[in-house]
Parts: structure tokens; sequence; C-alpha cells
């Protein structure tokens, strides 16, 4: 008896380092979004306080921010970009890993391995080319030269490939003998059993667009054409940095990816158990 007392005090105690741990790790990871908003509220004369919350609460900031830059056609041109960029990688991604798993034909581990390398690859190697052919077709300063290098990511196709091969053949053998195409397969009896996976990367694929700065800054120079990052360095300067405002800036920058992950955070919970449960 004693010693099954012990073994479950034994056990309560573990789980509860473990829970103290995982509250202390998680409050760390949201402390300085915490403290962006915090620091966006509070007035230019308490930003270097120490203070956690604003003595003198004021929305300034955010008023501040939202007329010294085109902050409404910014968020519209980074949404558009990050949206269209999402869909056309997810779709060429879906596509080529269902041609990956689906057929064996000559030559595909080497076009896999490719794949696999480019993802290896720098941005700066293939920026000045993607900046050459931009240039040709004009679209400087358009969200054509933002969107299109952009539209086939090596990194989801390599996630989606190992979701396609661990989906069960023998189902894809019996839609074919119903009479199925490849296209009905792939639509209609794959993609609504990998519903989570490819909510998960499609969010980080969308996180990933919309965080881009270094392309946006080399291909725009109006901040009426380009994204919402780029108009975030707007608020530093040599002269002075308005933290303030820039607290405000990144705040409102951060709310659309903040909305996404709400609204998918169930696929992306399940497709991290499925991972884990394999």
């Amino acid at each position: 008896m004693e010693k099954a007392i012990g073994r479950k005090t034994g056990i309560y105690s573990a789980s509860a380092v473990k829970h103290a741990s995982l509250i202390a790790l998680a409050l760390l990871a949201v402390f300085p979004l915490y403290w962006m908003v915090v620091t966006s509220l509070k007035p230019e004369s308490e930003v270097f306080t120490s203070s956690l919350i604003p003595l003198h609460l004021t929305f300034e900031n955010y008023v501040q921010a939202w007329n010294a830059v085109p902050m409404d056609r910014m968020l519209a041109n980074s949404m558009v970009v990050a949206v269209i960029q999402t869909v056309m990688q997810l779709i060429t991604s879906i596509l080529a890993a269902y041609a990956f798993t689906r057929w064996e034909f000559r030559g595909s581990n080497l076009i896999y391995g490719l794949i696999a390398l480019t993802w290896l690859v720098p941005f700066q190697v293939i920026m000045i080319p993607n900046y050459v052919a931009i240039s040709g077709f004009g679209w400087r300063d358009h969200l054509a030269g933002l969107i299109v290098p952009n539209i086939a990511s090596a990194f989801a196709v390599l996630q989606l490939y190992n979701a396609f091969k661990s989906y069960p053949k023998t189902l894809i053998e019996a839609a074919r003998l119903d009479g199925a195409s490849d296209w009905g397969v792939l639509w209609r009896t794959i993609m609504p059993n990998l519903k989570a996976p490819v909510a998960s990367i499609g969010i980080l694929l969308f996180i990933t667009s919309w965080n881009d700065y270094f392309w946006p800054l080399l291909v725009t120079t109006k901040l009426e054409n380009t994204t919402i990052q780029k108009g975030l360095q707007m608020f530093i300067s040599s002269d002075g940095n308005m933290w303030g405002a820039l607290m405000a800036a990144t705040t409102i920058a951060s709310l659309p990816v903040l909305i996404i992950y709400l609204l998918l955070q169930r696929q992306i919970i399940d497709s991290f158990v499925k991972g884990g449960l394999k």
C-alpha cells in the first residue's frame, strides 16, 4: 500500500514538474508579444520604462503608425501576396507530391533529389536571376514581381510527399476500381483525408510569405506597392526610432497571422498529433 502511494506521489510530482516547465516555456514564448502590445500602448515618455503595464494608456501610437505610412494599402498588398503565394505553392506542391507517390517513372528519384537540393540553396544565389527576370517582364514595383518567383516551394513538396506516401495505397486502388480518374482520386479520395497536414503546411507557407522582407525591399520602391514588412522599416531611421509607433505597427501586422492560426488551429493540432502517433 505504501509503495503504491509512493509510486503515485512520484508520478504526480513528475507531472507537476513537467507542467510547470511547460507553463514557464509558454510564458517565455508569449512575453515578447505581450511586451510589444504593452509598449504600443505607452506614451513616448514611458517607452523605456520597465513597467509591465502602461501607466498612462494611450492609442496615439496606433494613430501615428496608421498615418505615417499607407498602412491599409500595405496590409492589402501583404494579404494578396501571401494568399496567392500560399495557394499556388500548395497547388504545385500537391500535384508534385501526388506524381512522385502515384507513378513510378524514369528519373523520378533524380528529380526528387534535385527538388530537395533546391531547398538547401540560399535565396541569395537565385536573387539576381529572379531580379533580372522580373525586370525584363516589367514587374518591378508590381505585385506580380513579388508573387511569381515564389509560386513553388521545395519545402512544401518534401513535406506533402511524406504525407502522400503514408496514405494507404489500397484505398487508392479501390477508388480506381470504382472508376475514379487520377484527378478524382487526388481531390475526392486523398485530399479530404489530408486536410490537417495541408492546413499546417499552408499556415507555415503563409507566415513565411507574410514575413518576407528582403525580396520586397529589393523589388519595390514605392510604399503603395510594397508589403507591410518593408513599411515597418520606415519607423527606424538615423534621426531617431519611433518605438511606440513601430510597436503599434508591428502589432497591427501580427493580427492577420494570429487570426489565420486561430481559424486553422484544429487542423494544425490534428496534424501534429497524427504525426506523433505515426
